[in-house]
């Protein structure tokens, strides 16, 4: 998820298919990533706690959609992201990302497996036709190929919650429990068939997100009957600002603060999904340079506020005596925590945890901690 553009006209911004449906219910519009997209309904902490407590629907359709498909798709697959894609079961999706040669982002992804020769790549929005041109340019000229641009032909809806299957399940004659985390299959949802049903989502919470034809008169009527299916348990329509305290609250990085083409994989603790050992793709020899000689000169941690205010996005942190060592790429109030949260890059001697540091705070050093991540996990439910 990508970070607010500057302002742009209304009538230059993109929509998605439900712009007038969202405009009709009064949500809040911004500008986001040069999208007229809605940032809240009801308010931002009743739809975060609708989320973490019952079920929340969102419109995401703005994300980008990149099919490659053909004998070399896998190929290519492996030469653009830096997960390890041959390890993916047909109807699986893992976390990955696309480099630079440097190492650093592109972009995050998430790579689906259609079939044995045809995958499915979800980018992001504000970052959609750069990240089209870096995919023809990176692997346009491998054999047995072909890249379609599918972004404007779906209405993507995130239905994210602890009620979300029960309100799925009610439009849907798809098993819902058969689909596991990072898992999709192919059902009829509210009548329309072949609708790819994903147990994804960018909330920390379980949920899923659907794939229905882009028209107007669809997406509106899924969206009215999603909510009259969620309606016996509290669901409420939820905006970009209820999914960005969320995924802080879950420590998911977001584009342009915790990853972006000057932060490096190790700097942002992903480290993890880049397989360096399944062979070579752009940004892997960097890395391995990165790794081998000195590690990460940054290191992005958890930070608890113990002191009064709320850490914001670019706001320096510095050590007990007040010597600047890094900066906040996201913060603010914990809706659901009830306390004041924060990721940012520090430099790696400060972030060990409970580690005591200073973040400053209009003039102010207010005292600080660094915290695992993620501040929000939740609990699985016992069979």
């Amino acid at each position: 998820m990508e970070t607010l553009a500057t302002p742009t006209p209304r009538q230059l911004l993109r929509q998605t298919s439900l712009n007038v449906t969202h405009r009709a219910a009064r949500a809040k519009m911004v500008d986001f990533g040069g999208w007229d997209m809605p940032v809240e309904y009801s308010g931002l902490i009743a739809e975060h706690m609708a989320v973490r407590t019952a079920v929340g629907l969102f419109d995401v359709s703005h994300m980008g959609d990149i099919q490659l498909r053909g004998p070399g798709s896998l190929a290519a697959i492996q030469q653009l992201c830096m997960n390890d894609a041959s390890k993916l079961a047909v109807g699986q999706a893992q976390y990955s990302a696309m480099l630079h040669p440097d190492g650093a982002f592109v972009d995050d992804v998430i790579v689906h497996k259609l079939s044995d020769n045809d995958y499915l790549i979800v980018i992001n929005a504000g970052t959609r036709e750069k990240d089209v041109q870096w995919v023809r340019k990176t692997i346009g000229h491998m054999p047995g190929v072909h890249i379609n641009d599918f972004s404007d032909y779906y209405t993507q809806l995130a239905i994210q919650g602890p009620r979300a299957a029960e309100t799925l399940e009610k439009l849907t004659s798809t098993d819902l429990s058969m689909i596991k985390n990072y898992r999709f299959t192919w059902g009829q949802v509210c009548g329309i068939h072949n609708v790819m049903i994903a147990r994804t989502g960018y909330t920390g919470e379980d949920g899923f997100e659907i794939y229905i034809p882009a028209d107007e008169p669809t997406s509106s009527r899924v969206w009215g009957e999603v909510l009259a299916a969620g309606a016996e348990f509290g669901i409420m329509p939820c905006g970009l600002g209820a999914r960005n305290t969320l995924r802080l609250e879950a420590g998911m990085a977001l584009y342009g603060h915790e990853i972006s083409d000057t932060i490096n994989v190790f700097e942002a603790n992903l480290g993890r999904y880049a397989k360096l050992d399944k062979g070579q793709f752009v940004g892997r020899d960097a890395l391995l340079a990165i790794q081998e000689a000195r590690g990460p000169e940054r290191k992005l941690v958890g930070l608890e506020i113990t002191g009064r205010g709320f850490g914001r996005d670019g706001y320096p942190v510095c050590n007990t005596e007040g010597v600047r060592i890094g900066e906040i790429t996201s913060g603010g109030p914990s809706p659901f925590l009830k306390k004041a949260i924060a990721m940012a890059f520090v430099t790696p001697e400060f972030a060990t945890f409970d580690t005591e540091l200073t973040v400053e705070i209009r003039g102010q050093l207010v005292t600080a901690k660094v915290v695992p991540l993620p501040f929000y996990k939740r609990q699985k439910k016992v069979a």
